[in-house]
């Protein structure tokens, strides 16, 4: 019998993905998922909405605002540094972050999580648009891999086999049911798998997965 695992499929331009991001790290957040494998799969969230013909919530009367509140409610249930003011240019592109992340995700994926959340923060806590582009990330990179190697990943994130890796993983999650962000792929210690959408499903996730809940008192309002 396997321990749980949970496939998570994010965008650096989700702040719902950033929220759970953090939360799933139990080494820098909840304890609650610290017997689980995690794989954390870098998606385009604008195919994913695409392919499914589902309407971007800023385009939505009402439906932006409420979203907005929600992203400053459950960052500060869950203490995960967010900005109260929307990044400069959101929505923005984020093809170029995420191939390079896939890109990584292939050769370095030991290196993952941790570009991973300074893309994050970059994005979210400081509210700077330009880490979705290549010479913005790029320090990043270099910080976090070196110099020549950040320079491969950019080149690499430039190639047809990377780009179609972004694809097929983006064509994955929307086959497994996803219509948004953040998406859980989840199977227990049983075996039995089964996928949740969105953060204030984390309650779900706990309870199919037969987590302890009571290790993080954030999860309360969830369950």
């Amino acid at each position: 019998m396997s321990g749980p695992k949970i496939t998570f499929y994010f965008d650096i331009g989700s702040p719902f993905s950033c929220i759970a991001f953090h939360v799933l790290r139990a080494s820098s957040n909840s304890p609650v998922f610290s017997t689980c494998e995690i794989e954390y799969v870098p998606i385009l969230l604008r195919d994913l909405m695409q392919v499914c013909q589902n309407t971007p919530p800023i385009a939505v009367k009402n439906k932006f605002q409420w979203i907005n509140r929600e992203r400053i409610y459950w960052a500060r249930r869950f203490d995960v540094p967010m900005s109260e003011a929307i990044p400069n240019g959101f929505p923005a592109s984020t093809t170029e972050v995420q191939l390079a992340l896939c890109a990584i995700a292939t050769n370095v994926p030991e290196k993952l999580v941790s570009v991973a959340e300074k893309l994050f923060r970059g994005f979210w806590e400081d509210g700077d648009s330009a880490v979705l582009t290549s010479a913005g990330f790029l320090p990043i990179l270099e910080e976090e891999l070196g110099a020549d190697n950040a320079q491969d990943i950019i080149e690499q994130s430039k190639n047809d086999e990377v780009k179609s890796t972004l694809h097929e993983s983006t064509q994955r999650v929307f086959t497994l049911g996803a219509f948004g962000l953040p998406w859980f792929d989840c199977t227990n210690s049983q075996g039995n798998q089964e996928g949740f959408w969105g953060i204030d499903h984390l309650g779900r996730v706990v309870d199919f997965l037969q987590l302890d809940a009571s290790m993080d008192k954030s999860f309360r309002v969830l369950l």
